[in-house]
């Protein structure tokens, strides 16, 4: 059935052949040059006279970015203008700083106030955020206004001192969560003193842009010494940005990411040209690199000790899919989950463990709700369901969160409510809302590949594979070898647009039919004949009832 996908679940950058063919006579691109927001901003900034003083740019807080940005406005200035940039948190490097004696100044350092007079400061956030304080100060030296060189020691008071006046331009660079401590350190900080930009971390990809895209790569090879690249070296790091940016139509313009993996590239083609073996080595050394806890996740399971089946079908039980992140470890990697519900007769509600033991995150909660509210409308009952239900993450000791199980946990309680029994060779992600759409998750290559490990291991049947949201396709960039699994037949891929889609191939019945095999009638069905039977009408003879019955 997916055999023709198997080209949806990575990226195919044969439409940009030609341009790719014209790579080594391109012109270079500068981080700059492809980013065309920070440009004009930048020469705008350059321009403006008056109130505006200050520009705030969203970067990664690095030192890499801030001296780009200190050389671009160089370039754009007069080379006697000073562009100054400080990696120092101590405000006293700011203002300058004197010292007295008997009341007189003998001695005074000039701060970087004084050096950019005329010019441009450029600082990290983080300075500001460090030094709240000194802010109001600061806002007036930008301002114009009278400021004075700070007292090294206030046990010697100055009778005097110089004010100063500054003609000064500051350049802010942080990122998104530093900028808004600086928002909280000044709620009028975008009422017009200031400007605002950012550096965008990555490319959508057309047949303009790939040609900005080429460009940039042969300007970062210039800068830091790389080997050219070969057609399918170039394609290949293309397939490894899409992976980093989680989108087929988006390349990473990140110059970390670039410098470290085009570093180990140069290692292993030994200062030759780089082919798209050399970058899949570099991935599969970085996976090795960080694999410990993948592989022990896959031990347990493998000895037992977590049950995940890959064969058979269980009644109220599904494969769901997880992303695993671990503190102090930089890689995050997919684990299938056993998600099982269990349905008792009751008052209609259902239960989320997670939630009741605070394992549960609030859009997980949230994702739960939505699923009971979809289920209740699809029933089209007058009345709460006669049953209740409890559904669980089974062997999950950590919390829980985000909407993207809420369609496993929804197939997991129709099965259990229809008594239909689940195919667990296949497994589910997908957030679903409240008229049954099926929504796009986070994650897809890490949790496509963790469950595919495990029928990898456990013996491939032909059938399993892994359910989602068709609108995550374009953000596959999978393993090769889980790209020519899938192309084999052997593993597989179902996009899905609602749960009408779902239903069927987790249950091999239709989920809503007017014919009495769809899951519905199946519900429908237990329903009437729950309510057709007198009910005992104390504890004592509910349990005598069962006790006969069993």
């Amino acid at each position: 059935m997916t055999k023709e996908i198997w080209r949806s679940v990575t990226p195919q950058y044969d439409a940009y052949n030609s341009q790719i063919e014209q790579y080594a006579s391109l012109e270079e691109n500068n981080l700059l040059d492809v980013q065309p927001r920070l440009s004009v901003t930048l020469s705008q900034f350059i321009e403006m006279d008056g109130f505006t003083r200050l520009l705030l740019i969203n970067a990664p807080d690095n030192s890499i970015y801030r001296h780009l940005i200190q050389d671009t406005i160089q370039q754009r200035v007069n080379e006697d203008t000073p562009v100054i940039i400080s990696e120092s948190l101590n405000i006293d490097t700011l203002f300058g700083q004197v010292k007295a004696e008997n009341g007189h100044v003998i001695h005074e350092v000039s701060g970087l106030l004084d050096k950019a007079d005329g010019g441009y400061l450029i600082v990290s956030a983080n300075l500001l955020i460090a030094n709240p304080v000194s802010w109001p100060l600061l806002k007036a030296a930008l301002l114009g206004e009278e400021t004075y060189p700070l007292n090294c020691d206030p046990k010697s008071p100055i009778q005097s001192s110089t004010a100063k006046r500054y003609n000064v331009k500051l350049v802010v660079v942080g990122d998104r969560n530093q900028l808004g401590d600086v928002d909280y350190l000044d709620p009028d900080i975008h009422s017009g003193l200031c400007l605002f930009s950012e550096i965008e971390l990555d490319l959508k990809i057309n047949e303009q842009s790939i040609v900005q895209y080429l460009g940039y790569l042969k300007w970062l090879c210039q800068q830091y010494d790389i080997p050219h690249f070969t057609a399918d070296g170039i394609k290949a790091l293309l397939t490894a940005g899409a992976r980093y940016t989680e989108d087929q139509h988006y390349a990473p313009l990140c110059l970390l990411w670039h410098r470290s993996i085009l570093s180990e590239c140069k290692r292993k083609s030994h200062g030759q040209t780089i082919t798209a073996v050399h970058v899949e080595d570099v991935i599969k050394d970085r996976y090795y690199r960080a694999s410990y806890l993948p592989e022990r996740a896959m031990d347990d399971i493998l000895d037992g000790q977590v049950i995940i089946e890959t064969q058979g079908e269980q009644i109220g039980q599904v494969n769901g899919l997880t992303v695993v992140d671990v503190a102090g470890h930089p890689l995050s990697y997919g684990e299938p989950a056993r998600i099982s519900c269990v349905i008792h007769f009751g008052d209609g509600d259902i239960a989320d463990v997670e939630r009741k033991v605070d394992l549960g995150g609030n859009l997980h909660a949230k994702g739960m709700m939505i699923m009971q509210a979809f289920v209740s409308s699809a029933l089209n009952l007058d009345m709460p369901l006669p049953f209740s239900a409890s559904v669980v993450f089974e062997q999950s000791y950590s919390e829980v969160d985000g909407d993207s199980a809420s369609l496993a946990e929804l197939c997991s309680l129709v099965s259990a409510l229809s008594e239909t029994p689940i195919d667990q060779q296949k497994a589910v992600t997908g957030a679903v809302d409240q008229f049954g759409r099926v929504q796009a998750v986070g994650g897809l290559n890490e949790k496509i590949e963790g469950f595919y490990r495990v029928c990898e291991h456990q013996g491939f049947t032909g059938q399993q594979g892994v359910i989602l949201p068709a609108s995550n396709l374009k953000h596959l960039a999978l393993h090769p070898t889980v790209v020519d699994s899938i192309r084999s037949g052997q593993f597989n891929i179902w996009p899905v647009s609602t749960v009408d889609d779902v239903i069927p191939l987790l249950l091999g019945e239709p989920f809503r039919s007017d014919e009495n095999s769809s899951i519905l009638n199946k519900i429908a069905e237990r329903i009437d004949n729950f309510e057709k039977h007198e009910q005992p009408s104390s504890l004592i003879d509910r349990l005598k009832n069962w006790l006969f019955s069993h």
